[in-house]
């Protein structure tokens, strides 16, 4: 038989706090809090009139007042590992990670953290993790950070250069390198995020033989599937698949005669439509190739090049592309940072400049300026320009906000996720953690 009343007591470390089960039930039933109380809230213990914990009583105190008020102030003496520590014995991370910083919105993002590594420049590439971690790619090593930003054991692929990295969970990370020949390896491996090491290695079979390739970029499926661009020294020129779960490879997409798959800069996976969004851009090849292509038929249902034409000096210079599914478009970019927008639904394939050159008159140029990337997140386009990167919204892709720094030269990749932009420079090795607030509470 429970105890029914509102007023619980706790002693942490040797102080006395005195609390309400209304407070406590801002918990959540899954907390450290929630298993000492019935479905009901009410107390399960009919002994005494006070609980011990054998925990820090200052970040007691501070959680405690964040289930109070639902606002997180951490007061100086307090580290916020070891606050993220004690909020995790108390089953309430995710409750501070809220409070901490709020959903997503480009528009709101604020300048949290700068991260300096080991290596300077060269930077490849940079990939947020769901959990609010992320991964760098310099050269043949990736180092791991996990959402406190901890850098893990970082994996070193022995010489081997990095072309892309992914996260399959926040426990498991996906790595695509190039072939080493006389070697026999290269290709894709899934690693450990918090110890690197090697749980499987992903292969290619061309007419039933085990063959070694270069591994480029990287897209994964809802159900379990791993896409990856393919390049081998027989006829393995395309686009592999492998199941997630058991590392088999289940698929191969050939590049047809005059068409460039194995080569791609970009894989985009397309929910709504189950097809894959294939893109190799200037200056990797003389002309720029993008497709989608659909797996079920072994298609390829759309595409659009700007080779054998009579178009315009823009249109040869895109240099990355992303699908938009709800507007039923793709957004690309060129050098001079101008946005174009090709319509799926017309197999014409040609391009809508939309110019955003002027925007930046004024800036001074960097000395080693990079070539944009986009990104699409929660309905808003984001357009990396030298230092900065640019938030666009609405039906006409406004410019809303910009973000910019002053340290560390261009951004030649970002990426975001788990409620974070990471943003890696190219002149020095940095990267910058942006985060939206919380909103006030009234």
């Amino acid at each position: 038989m429970g105890i029914q009343k509102d007023r619980v007591r706790f002693n942490v470390g040797g102080r006395i706090f005195e609390t309400s089960s209304t407070t406590l039930a801002n918990a959540g039933r899954n907390s450290f809090f929630g298993a000492i109380f019935d479905e009901n809230w009410t107390l399960q213990s009919d002994h005494s009139d006070e609980y011990f914990i054998d925990r820090n009583p200052d970040c007691f105190a501070v959680i405690l007042d964040l289930l109070r008020t639902g606002e997180l102030y951490i007061p100086a003496n307090i580290p916020e590992k070891l606050l993220y520590r004690e909020a995790l014995f108390y089953g309430l991370l995710h409750h501070v990670r809220s409070a901490k910083w709020g959903q997503f919105d480009g528009n709101r993002l604020r300048l949290s953290k700068s991260i300096t590594g080991q290596a300077p420049g060269d930077g490849t590439a940079i990939r947020a993790g769901p959990d609010g971690g992320c991964c760098v790619a310099h050269g043949s090593m990736v180092h791991v950070y996990d959402w406190m930003l901890e850098e893990h054991a970082p994996i070193t692929l022995d010489y081997q250069r990095v072309n892309d990295v992914g996260w399959i969970d926040s426990q498991n990370i996906v790595i695509s390198v190039c072939e080493r020949l006389g070697r026999g390896d290269g290709g894709m491996g899934l690693f450990s995020s918090s110890t690197g090491e090697l749980r499987d290695k992903f292969q290619v079979n061309h007419e039933n033989q085990v063959k070694s390739f270069t591994a480029g970029a990287l897209s994964f499926s809802s159900d379990y599937k791993i896409f990856s661009s393919c390049k081998g020294r027989s006829n393995e020129y395309g686009i592999g698949v492998w199941d997630q779960v058991t590392g088999k490879q289940i698929d191969f997409f050939y590049e047809p005669p005059g068409w460039s798959l194995g080569d791609a800069d970009k894989l985009q996976w397309l929910h709504g439509s189950n097809c894959l969004l294939v893109a190799t851009l200037f200056p990797r090849k003389d002309n720029c190739y993008i497709s989608l292509l659909d797996f079920r038929d072994k298609k390829m249902v759309w595409s659009w090049s700007d080779g054998g034409a009579p178009i315009t000096v823009d249109e040869k210079r895109v240099r990355d592309a992303i699908a938009m599914e709800e507007n039923s478009s793709i957004c690309v970019v060129n050098e001079f940072e101008d946005l174009g927008f090709m319509d799926l639904r017309s197999t014409a394939g040609s391009i809508r400049w939309s110019s955003r050159s002027r925007l930046m008159k004024g800036n001074n140029m960097p000395d080693e300026p990079c070539y944009p990337k986009l990104a699409l997140h929660e309905g808003q386009l984001f357009s990396s320009m030298n230092d900065c990167i640019s938030v666009f919204c609405g039906p006409e892709w406004a410019l809303t906000s910009r973000l910019r720094r002053s340290y560390g030269g261009s951004i030649c990749d970002f990426s975001i996720g788990g409620d974070r932009l990471f943003a890696l420079h190219s002149e020095e090795n940095v990267f910058d953690i942006w985060e939206t607030p919380p909103p006030p509470i009234i």
